[in-house]
């Protein structure tokens, strides 16, 4: 096989990725059925609710809105980066990020993303501390730390590689 059809194969494998890109989409409906699914629950119980209990709600509502970010964030940067560019000229409404955003600023957007569920996860542990076991919460912290050591590393690790590697991405 000569290498420029090698190559066009290779190339086209890129498509591969679309039933990826359609299970992503999926889990965004999944995630949208539960945040409805969490607010009619809250607004069931509204009446009845402490003060604790409705921010442990609305923190669950933030939670789930991270995650559906945090998908729709692949689904736009991956597709624009791996798979197709998309032209800009054509989607002017359309937010900057959306198409503009390379693969390291994906990383770190990603890690962020991953703490900022952490600590929602973590403040929802320690508001519900009575819940909790003193085994469970060190876990949660230990945890959110590695997250937040991993995202300092990785921050570092691109601002090294961008200053002394012209600026390239991985």
């Amino acid at each position: 096989m000569p290498k420029t059809t090698f190559e066009k194969l290779l190339f086209a494998c890129r498509w591969l990725l679309t039933p990826f890109y359609v299970a992503l989409i999926v889990a965004l409906v999944e995630l949208l059925v539960k945040v409805v699914m969490h607010a009619y629950d809250i607004a069931l119980k509204l009446t009845v609710m402490t003060e604790d209990e409705a921010i442990l709600g609305a923190l669950g509502i933030v939670d789930l809105t991270f995650c559906a970010c945090l998908v729709v964030l692949v689904v736009f940067s991956t597709y624009s980066n791996f798979v197709s560019r998309v032209d800009r000229a054509a989607h002017e409404e359309w937010p900057a990020w959306m198409i503009g955003i390379d693969y390291g600023e994906l990383k770190l957007k990603l890690v962020a993303s991953i703490v900022a569920i952490a600590s929602i996860k973590l403040l929802e542990a320690f508001m519900n501390i009575e819940h909790e076991t003193n085994r469970d919460l060190a876990w949660q912290v230990g945890i959110f730390g590695a997250f937040v050591g991993a995202a300092l590393l990785l921050g570092l690790a691109e601002a090294v590689g961008r200053a002394y590697g012209g600026g390239h991405d991985n």
